[in-house]
Parts: structure tokens; sequence; C-alpha cells
């Protein structure tokens, strides 16, 4: 090799060096601005603050308060709950123009068919939403409602809790709550802890099921099941309750509250 030749190539080398070390920085820089973009917005989204809910009842506006089909005549009374969140508002009013679509209906009033020798009676339909508790991400609403046919014996009523996430938005069946697969386990844990209430009833282990209607009360989770299904209509809806201490082995750690340090049983 020439003087000529060797002068070009110590002139080469350097800017080959200077390419592969410029051109090999950049993405690791990129991509390490980019992890820590990445982690920042996930330690911001699991510090987020979830503002305490503020609620009030409010009456719902309707169209036909008093609506009438062939059958009979129906007097509806609606209220639900105005709160600082948008979306669980709008969830409410979904339900509720589902539950009894006539009394939204701009359509007018049918003429009431009256069989000879009867006098026509007015049934009556209310529904009330209120606000029952929240626990950081977590919150329990409850939907009352009832209904009386004319000349029945009595109406039949009924409520029903809803759970929201309220991180994530949405309505937590028992499901969401549970840990997957412990459903058998938290049934029998269910029976041994109301084994008296239910043995009292005749309710026997094969024909108790998990109810999907629960909040969380006092001393556990209260599993709540309709008139008639575990006792009579005078003793209302059944409640029973899965102690805490028993709870936290089947529960998500996110939907777990915050308890007491309990000692094992």
């Amino acid at each position: 090799m020439n003087t000529y030749q060797l002068k070009q190539r110590n002139l080469v080398l350097p800017l080959l060096c200077s390419v592969v070390l410029f051109t090999g920085c950049q993405p690791k820089e990129a991509s390490q601005k980019s992890v820590e973009a990445k982690t920042t917005a996930t330690e911001a989204s699991a510090t987020q603050v979830i503002p305490a809910i503020q609620a009030k009842v409010v009456p719902v506006k309707l169209a036909k308060p008093e609506a009438c089909e062939t059958e009979g005549c129906t007097q509806y009374d609606i209220q639900t709950v105005a709160t600082n969140f948008k979306w669980i508002d709008q969830y409410f009013m979904d339900r509720i123009k589902k539950a009894d679509p006539i009394a939204f209906s701009d359509q007018p009033n049918q003429k009431v068919r009256i069989e000879e020798g009867t006098q026509p009676g007015l049934n009556q339909s209310s529904t009330y939403v209120r606000y029952v508790g929240q626990n950081d991400n977590f919150a329990t609403f409850a939907m009352q409602s009832y209904s009386y046919s004319a000349g029945a014996a009595h109406g039949m009523y009924h409520q029903e809790f809803v759970n929201f996430d309220l991180s994530k938005k949405k309505r937590l069946a028992l499901q969401d709550v549970l840990i997957k697969g412990v459903d058998a386990q938290v049934l029998d844990a269910l029976y041994d802890n109301n084994q008296n209430w239910l043995q009292e009833h005749n309710i026997e282990k094969a024909k108790l099921q998990l109810s999907d209607n629960f909040y969380y009360g006092a001393n556990g989770l209260v599993f709540v099941y309709p008139l008639y299904e575990l006792a009579s209509y005078a003793e209302g809806m059944s409640e029973l309750t899965l102690p805490y201490y028993t709870l936290k082995k089947f529960v998500r750690p996110e939907y777990l509250p915050s308890l007491p340090q309990y000692p094992e049983h």
C-alpha cells in the first residue's frame, strides 16, 4: 500500500467510526426516552386520585306520569341520582328508560278496555336510585323498585345493589370481584357462615346459589336474594353475609376494602 492510500484509509476510518457512534447512540436515547415516558404515564395512572362522589336524588321528568294501555293505567314515580360522574348518571337513566319505556313515550295514551260491571283500577310503579357509599375506586348505589297491580293483595318490591369500578368506568359483576375459580369455595363458606338460618328455612347447601346482587356491609360481603327465593314475603328480601376474615381469601385485592388484621380461623 502506497503512502497516498494509507493516508486515505486513515481519513475514512475516523469518519466511519463517527457515523457508527452517531447512529448507534440516537436510537438508544430515543428508546430510553420512550421507556421513561411510558413509565411516567403508568405511574400517573396508578396514582390517579378518584374524586369523592357527590350525589343527590332528583326526580325524573316523564312524558307520561300516568300512562294508559288497553289493559289499564299505571302511575309512575321515578327518581334517580345526579352525581359528579356523568357516566354513572347516564347508566341509571338508560336502565330506567329501558325498564319503563311507556313513561317516556310521546305517543298518546290508549283507551282502556273496561269489562262490564268492573271499575278500572290504577296500577302503581316506582323506581328510586340512591347512593350508598364509596371505597377508593369502588362505589355502590341501590335501585329500589316497587310495583302494584290494581286489585292485587300486595305489591312487589326489589332492591338491586349496583357496584362500580370508578377507575375503569364499568359496573362490576360478582365474577369481576372474585378471584377466578373460587365460586364453589365461596358458596361453601357462605353456607357454613349462615347455616343456622338456612337450616331453619329448610335450605340445603345443594339448593343455595351465589347471588350477583351484593354489597359491602359492616361485617362482610352481603349477598341479597329476591322475595320468595329463600324466605316468605313477610320476611322480605333475604341477606346472607360472608365475613371479611373469610372473604379476603376469595376477593381480588383491588376490590377488597381496607380491613383490620383479623386472626386466621
